[in-house]
This record gives structure tokens, sequence and C-alpha cells, in this order.
């Protein structure tokens, strides 16, 4: 597939720019990995927060260190060579330098285990370096390669190349694999146990084989789903309807969707939406301004 380039330019008279090139992987990474991507420039704030989405990251670090915090009973820590994060079940916090240059990829939540040496669940919510997944020779090296690679093309695939070398087995990939693609298809509107009466087995092993390859039980990613789909759902630029959001999405009421909204991201459904609608407008056309990216 032909890569994705966007790219921002000047705002209130100074140059912003930043750069971003989006790719899906080749097979058999696309069965795991949404897609990779190159991004360079300057963040529109030193602070971004990223509701948690049905997706693991994995960053490669190729600009000054940046900053993660996943919750507020979590220190924020600095991250020179990348990070690593499995799915994750509360919002992230990410601080930016004044320039950011990374290669990356938006994992699938059963995509990331493949290539972790731990159970995903010792991960969860909790970000970890590169270094500390693959090794301090092996990330040194890879971000030498990309640092002095011919453009963000070359550079995708010099890091598509690393992942198929360092992709590996996983037990119970498979499982995993199909129960949360039918989690995933139906926006997390399906009964757990239904799946592990189709996939014949019992709940205990359903919810271990989850928590070992994504980090979170079933029910935990269809809550996910479920609220990624409502958060994509809603268009900043027009009033909302709130009680009709709740309803589409299958909560309870409106009071059990703010509840989990809240849950989710630290922030009500109407103070999530002022901060996008601010976004929007400060930064028009900014190559994030369709991601569900708040700063408060």
């Amino acid at each position: 597939m032909a890569a994705r380039r966007k790219r921002f330019g000047t705002h209130c008279g100074d140059t912003v720019r930043v750069e971003y090139v989006s790719r899906a992987p080749r097979p058999p990474l696309d069965g795991l990995i949404d897609d990779l991507y190159y991004l360079e420039g300057s963040s529109p704030y030193a602070r971004l927060t990223l509701p948690p989405m049905p997706s693991a990251l994995l960053i490669v670090n190729l600009g000054a260190p940046f900053r993660i915090r996943a919750g507020t009973d979590i220190e924020t820590a600095g991250y020179a060579d990348g990070c690593v994060l499995t799915t994750p079940t509360r919002a992230v916090e990410f601080g930016y330098p004044p320039q950011t240059r990374s290669v990356g990829a938006h994992i699938k939540p059963w995509g990331l285990a493949p290539f972790l040496p731990m159970p995903a669940i010792e991960l969860c919510d909790r970000a970890v370096t590169v270094e500390q997944v693959w090794g301090r020779s092996a990330i040194a090296e890879l971000r030498d390669r990309l640092a002095t690679a011919a453009g963000p093309h070359e550079m995708l695939t010099l890091f598509e190349d690393e992942l198929v070398r360092r992709l590996g087995d996983a037990v119970g990939l498979g499982l995993v694999r199909h129960t949360s693609g039918v989690i995933a298809a139906t926006n997390g509107a399906v009964a757990i146990d239904d799946l592990r009466v189709s996939a014949g087995v019992s709940s205990t092993h359903l919810a271990q084989r989850f928590k070992e390859l994504i980090g979170v039980t079933p029910k935990r990613l269809a809550r996910s789903y479920r609220f990624a789909t409502t958060v994509l759902s809603i268009n900043p630029a027009e009033p909302v309807d709130w009680a009709g959001l709740a309803s589409r999405a299958g909560y309870f009421d409106q009071a059990h969707f703010g509840h989990e909204f809240r849950a989710f991201t630290g922030l009500t459904p109407t103070r999530y939406v002022e901060v996008r609608r601010r976004f929007l407008r400060e930064h028009p056309g900014h190559v994030l301004d369709g991601w569900p990216l708040p700063t408060d």
C-alpha cells in the first residue's frame, strides 16, 4: 500500500512544520500491525493526552527524549530510545520536546505479543523503553540505521524489516486473535461467555491467554472497543447529542456513559469536547486534527 504523507505548515505567523508519513505493513505483519509511521516536527502542545484505544504502540525515538505518564498515580518518566505500550486501560500523557522525530507502529491489541520477551500483563499501563524489550545494543544499532536513512520511506522499510526479523511465536495467538476480531467487529457489543463457548475453552483459560498476549481480559478489551467507537464517532465541530450517543453505543444510560468516559480519560465528555474544539480552533488542518488527542 502506498504511504500517506501529510504536512502542516504555518500558524499565527510562526513556522510550524510537522510531517507525518504512514503506510500499512506487508504480510505477515499486516495481521498484527495497523500501520507504520514517521513523525517529525513541532508538537502543537508540549503535552498531549491519548485516550485509551484498543491498540498497542511501539515508538523508536530519533530526537530529544519525550516524557510519558500513564495515569495520574504514576510519575512522568523520560524516554530517549523510544517506548513500548501494550493496550492501555487509562489515558496516557505524552510530553514532547520542541522538536520531535520518531518512527513507530500502531499495533493491533494482540499484535505486540510476538515481539515481547515477557507476558503483556507485566506491561499493562506501564510504558517501558525499547531497550528493556529488545536490549541496548539492538536498539542502538536500529536507531543508527534509521537516523542515516535517506528519508521517511527508507526508514519505514528498515523498521518493517526489523520487525519481520524479530517476529516470534506466541502461544495461543490464534485463539486471542480470532476472539479479539469478533470483539472488534461488534465494537465490543458481544457477550464474552458466547465467545468462550464458541472457542471451546473455559473462561479462565480465555482470560489468561488475553492477559498474557494483550495485557487485559476479554471483557476489558470489549469495553475499550466500545469506548473507542464512541469517541471516534464524536464530531467536535458540531453539537453532540450525548443521550443519543450513549444509547447507540450500548451504554445503560447517559450517567453510565459519563462514568465510563471519566474512568477512561479523566475528563467529562463535555470537557473532552471542549479541549478537542480548542485544538481544532488553534491548529486547523494539523496532522493530528482527526485524532482523539486532547490537552487540558
